[in-house]
């Protein structure tokens, strides 16, 4: 009996071996074919004798309409793109609320003025009687009181009247000036709160960028200097002139405010496009910059990214850490350094960890 049993838990030994053998031979292997890559060393730059700074192209005269009231949209009245006049009604809320105050300081005004009518024929008639002696001082005294009173009361009306009217600028959205609707925030039905951009207005023609210096450079830029402004979208040069000089960083994170004004041009600008300011100014940075082509960018929300190739031929996502716009050229200020490449193209989809070739 014992030497059965013996003989069943070898062979049950030797079974579970042999698996295990079969397990460990069954790993699999990663045969995917390389993806074919083209890389580039890193450009260096050391010779940007002027102060550059980014910005956005925005019209000299724009406005963002919003309201002091809280209340469904009613009905919008225009769209994007739409040409305006100044005054034209834009926007509306819904005002039953206001509509039945206003009704209410309407019948507090009838009341308040028929009593003033009452308080005004005892206060004459009271008047008459004591000039004729037929009325203490002390009744005089209660008449004018109550005729004073009175005619508060409907002082106080007609001031409330005004009121809930200027309340009705707030619910009936109307344009500021001659321009375009630019851009629209809300829909209708939706509810507007108080503070928050409803519509976005401006007034076509004149231009400015609004361009960040840093701390480092804003004290040798100065108003009326004349700049040079590269649009990037349309890869074409414009001269513009400072026209603002912010004196405080305190919520720009050491970034300072500069207007930069466009002069009048031919191209086809529009809002919102992002601009280069080129001062004549030199810089005081004289250290060797890292530039890379904004196109190779691997955008992840807020991040920005660039792949490499490590020393077992893979790709490598690094993320970096970017500074100013030279052209088509982004400065990265840390992240990869001037002796390393890059990938500028591949012959499929790269993701971290990617068998790659180099041509």
């Amino acid at each position: 009996m014992n030497t059965k049993l013996l003989t069943l838990f070898t062979i049950l030994t030797l079974v579970f071996i042999t698996s295990c053998k079969k397990e460990k031979t069954n790993i699999t292997q990663d045969d995917s074919p390389a993806i074919s890559v083209v890389v580039k060393p890193v450009s260096q730059n050391s010779t940007v004798p002027f102060i550059s700074a980014s910005g956005k192209i925005q019209t000299v005269k724009s406005a963002n309409l919003s309201t002091r009231m809280m209340g469904f949209v009613d009905k919008i009245y225009v769209k994007t793109g739409d040409q305006i006049k100044e005054g034209q009604l834009l926007l509306s809320l819904n005002n039953v609320d206001l509509s039945a105050k206003l009704a209410q300081v309407k019948a507090g005004i009838v009341e308040a003025k028929a009593g003033f009518s009452n308080a005004e024929k005892d206060y004459v008639r009271f008047k008459n009687l004591f000039e004729s002696n037929s009325a203490s001082q002390k009744e005089m005294d209660d008449m004018t009181a109550n005729y004073n009173m009175a005619k508060a009361r409907v002082e106080a009306a007609e001031q409330m009247k005004k009121e809930v009217q200027a309340q009705f600028n707030y619910v009936n959205i109307r344009a500021p000036f001659d321009g375009v609707v630019s851009n629209k925030f809300i829909n209708q039905g939706d509810m507007a709160s108080p503070g928050v951009p409803l519509l976005e207005v401006e007034s076509p023609g004149a231009y400015q960028v609004m361009a960040m210096v840093p701390e480092s450079e804003i004290s040798k830029i100065s108003n009326n200097t004349n700049v040079s402004v590269l649009v990037k979208s349309l890869n074409k040069t414009i001269k513009g002139k400072v026209t603002e000089v912010s004196s405080s960083a305190k919520n720009t994170g050491g970034q300072y405010l500069v207007k930069v004004l466009l002069d009048n041009s031919d191209l086809y600008i529009l809002s919102g496009m992002f601009a280069t300011v080129q001062f004549p100014v030199e810089s005081k940075e004289k250290q060797t910059t890292v530039l890379i082509p904004s196109s190779v960018l691997v955008k992840k929300g807020e991040l920005s990214g660039i792949y490499t190739v490590s020393q077992t031929q893979t790709a490598i996502l690094r993320w970096l850490r970017l500074g100013r716009q030279y052209g088509d050229n982004v400065e990265v200020l840390s992240g990869l350094n001037a002796d390393e490449s890059y990938i500028v193209s591949a012959n499929g989809k790269l993701f971290n960890g990617a068998k790659v070739t180099i041509q």
